[in-house]
């Protein structure tokens, strides 16, 4: 290890209780974006990620508005010219926190408990931002950066990142770089530093099925009255086969089949069913039998239930057939299927199997296309070693589950590649009550950084 890499390291190590308080500090921030409640929270988060970007050090910080929730933007380019320029990609908005009493500690009065911070955003991704912040801290104190780096960092990931593409598009000299590292992915055990190549994408919907115009009395109108919960139960029932294929005219037509090199190295994932039923609680695992579990979360396309309402939900009973029914719908995407097409095959489908008895609506609230890296990056070379130097053992790649649509729009609009890692791990309960970041993992997360851009600064390729 060079003399360079050593210091930063030994900065960062003596430095680490400062970046824990100061991740406190934007945990405490209940900046929720998906509620109008907490719209001056994600202000405030805002407002604090760039108090503490200019502290340590960037230049050029700025709140940026949006439509919606702000980015915040800040740069050191002090390495010159000659050397890449790394757009470093995070989120600090987070999910909300229902249902609140399933958390044994406040949410947003982060707390140290052996050896996780639990708190919302702990893991995603305040905690993953916090980690880089570090690594740039360390670097620029010391010796200063190797690579220059630019952040953007948004207020709508959780939300499906609506007005990032335009932003994008708008700013395309303010972000113009010849890489990106995002650290929202994560990794699959503390001692498994892992490297995503591959992300699923999203299409999001809203599907409503109206019956009477208002809520009616059971015994009077029941048997002449179509229900539409029962309508609307029937028809999500018929989007699955008994295999747990979906069953969605076209669905699959665009998705590649898996060469055999990709078959062997997610073989190596260890997704043990013993390992997935205590990570979920489940009694049973679930979905295609002729693919195996590594392949079923990051190679093949899914249609979820993300939640259903209608009519009474309190305690006690209330006799009704209700109004309307809702339920919210994501299909997550593989290359090279396109959220709009899926859309429109969504369309077909229930135009053919609602009946005339209800009438409905399907809303698109938004979605991203999947995307893919190539192991063999120049970038992703200087990842795999940084996070070797640090764990000791050589990274797994795998497909991520997950959607993150900016890695798209960064190859899109700006023509650059994306390098996915993280250090958030399956049980941090993240979007769940009492989620909490591993230290011990954060920290080693912290040091394979500093060697990441390290090893940047010393690829050939990288330069556009």
């Amino acid at each position: 290890m060079s003399i360079h890499r050593e210091e930063a390291i030994l900065f960062a190590r003596s430095h680490i209780e400062e970046y824990i308080s100061s991740l406190k500090k934007l945990v405490e921030i209940p900046s929720i974006s998906t509620l109008p409640e907490n719209q001056g929270d994600v202000q405030r988060a805002a407002t604090e990620l760039a108090y503490q970007m200019e502290t340590l050090g960037l230049q050029n910080v700025q709140v940026m508005p949006t439509q919606r929730h702000p980015v915040v933007y800040g740069e050191d380019l002090s390495a010159g010219p000659d050397k890449p320029v790394v757009l470093i990609y995070g989120h600090y908005d987070v999910q909300p926190v229902d249902p609140l009493e399933l958390w044994e500690t406040p949410p947003f009065e982060p707390q140290v408990k052996g050896d996780f911070l639990v708190g919302r955003g702990t893991s995603d991704m305040k905690g993953q931002i916090a980690a880089t912040l570090a690594a740039y801290h360390a670097l620029r104190s010391t010796h200063g950066m190797p690579v220059n780096v630019k952040f953007i960092v948004e207020g709508e990931e959780e939300i499906g990142s609506p007005h990032l593409r335009n932003f994008v598009e708008n700013h395309r000299q303010l972000l113009a770089s010849d890489i990106s590292l995002n650290p929202d992915a994560g990794m699959l055990a503390p001692h498994l530093p892992t490297i995503v190549y591959a992300l699923r994408g999203l299409a999001f919907f809203e599907l409503l099925v109206y019956g009477p115009s208002h809520d009616l009395h059971s015994g009077v109108f029941g048997g002449v009255i179509h229900n539409p919960a029962q309508v609307l139960c029937e028809v999500i029932a018929g989007l699955h086969d008994k295999n747990g294929t979906v069953t969605l005219p076209g669905f699959y037509d665009r998705v590649r089949p898996l060469p055999d090199w990709e078959k062997k190295e997610l073989a190596r994932l260890p997704l043990e069913s013993e390992v997935l039923l205590e990570q979920t609680g489940v009694p049973a695992l679930w979905g295609e039998a002729e693919f195996n579990f590594a392949e079923r979360i990051g190679a093949r396309p899914t249609l979820e239930v993300n939640g259903l309402y209608s009519g009474f939900t309190g305690q006690g009973s209330k006799t009704i057939i209700p109004s309307y029914a809702m339920a919210k719908i994501s299909c997550r995407l593989v290359p090279d299927q396109n959220p709009h097409e899926v859309h429109e095959q969504l369309l077909h489908h229930l135009k053919n199997v609602m009946p005339s008895t209800v009438r409905w609506e399907l809303k698109y609230l938004g979605g991203g296309n999947p995307c893919m890296t190539d192991i063999r990056h120049p970038a992703n070379q200087a990842l795999a070693a940084a996070l070797e130097t640090a764990w000791g053992t050589p990274p797994i790649y795998k497909r991520e589950g997950g959607s993150v649509p900016v890695v798209g729009d960064f190859k899109e609009i700006l023509g650059i590649e994306t390098v996915l890692t993280g250090f958030g791990l399956p049980d941090d309960r993240i979007h769940s009550p009492n989620e909490h970041l591993h230290l011990p993992t954060w920290k080693k997360g912290i040091e394979a950084l500093i060697h990441f851009f390290f090893n940047l600064a010393e690829q050939e390729g990288l330069k556009h």
